[in-house]
């Protein structure tokens, strides 16, 4: 499964070592080295998944992610020295679709980056067209739409959103959640699909603070309902 890898990182060995570990498995690899140049080059030719360093001169990290994210659905895998809670709900709340903390195994990581590409492209033509409600989800073509008009989802919010269509009603544990998100890191805790839950609110409630799709089950975790509740 070949796929054009975008790393954008600025220490230049670290670089060299992701560049032949992802030509070894197969991948075309380009390095850039500032967050410009990175913003650039996804917009030239938008890769299968953009590896992103968080400290990168011009443009960081964050901000980096923060403009793509408004333009495409490029996949991100985050990395960085910034171990905390915090930092890594920051990166997810702006799309990165993984995240890695420093220092991390080159092994680990092409894990990682066979994950995130094996389940963007694990469909099949016969996968039928989820609706609840007026939520439409394509598991083909991975989109996502609301009343005819499209919501634009990272791949993250997009796996919780279309396993929990599957069995509209379902309550859901975070737990449950995580295993279909992308992160493995240690770091990582059930937060991180309280985040996917909180954007995901902000694209398909019409007032997120009382969610009638994405509904709280206090103590356990989420459900998916066909929206009915909006007229209450």
């Amino acid at each position: 499964m070949s796929a054009y890898v975008l790393v954008a990182e600025d220490d230049v060995k670290q670089a060299e070592v992701i560049r032949r570990y992802l030509e070894r498995e197969g991948h075309t690899a380009l390095v850039v080295n500032d967050g410009r140049a990175a913003i650039d080059e996804v917009r030239r030719r938008q890769p299968d998944l953009l590896v992103l360093d968080v400290m990168l001169p011009l443009i960081d990290g964050l901000d980096v992610c923060r403009v793509l994210r408004r333009e495409c659905d490029v996949l991100v895998l985050m990395l960085t020295a910034r171990r905390t809670e915090a930092d890594l709900l920051l990166g997810l709340d702006l799309g990165a679709d993984d995240y890695m903390t420093k220092p991390y195994s080159p092994r680990e990581l092409m894990a990682r980056i066979r994950t995130l590409l094996r389940r963007t492209r694990a469909t099949t033509p016969d996968d039928p067209v989820l609706r609840i409600g007026a939520l439409t989800i394509d598991p083909v073509r991975r989109t996502v739409g609301l009343d005819g008009r499209p919501v634009v989802c990272t791949p993250g919010e997009f796996e919780i959103l279309a396993a929990m269509a599957t069995e509209p009603e379902r309550v859901f544990t975070r737990r449950q959640l995580l295993t279909v998100t992308r992160g493995f890191d240690r770091y990582i805790t059930e937060r991180t699909v309280d985040v996917h839950i909180l954007n995901l609110r902000k694209k398909i409630e019409a007032v997120p603070g009382r969610p009638a799709y994405l509904q709280t089950v206090f103590g356990v975790g989420y459900k998916l309902t066909d929206g009915s509740s909006r007229a209450h």
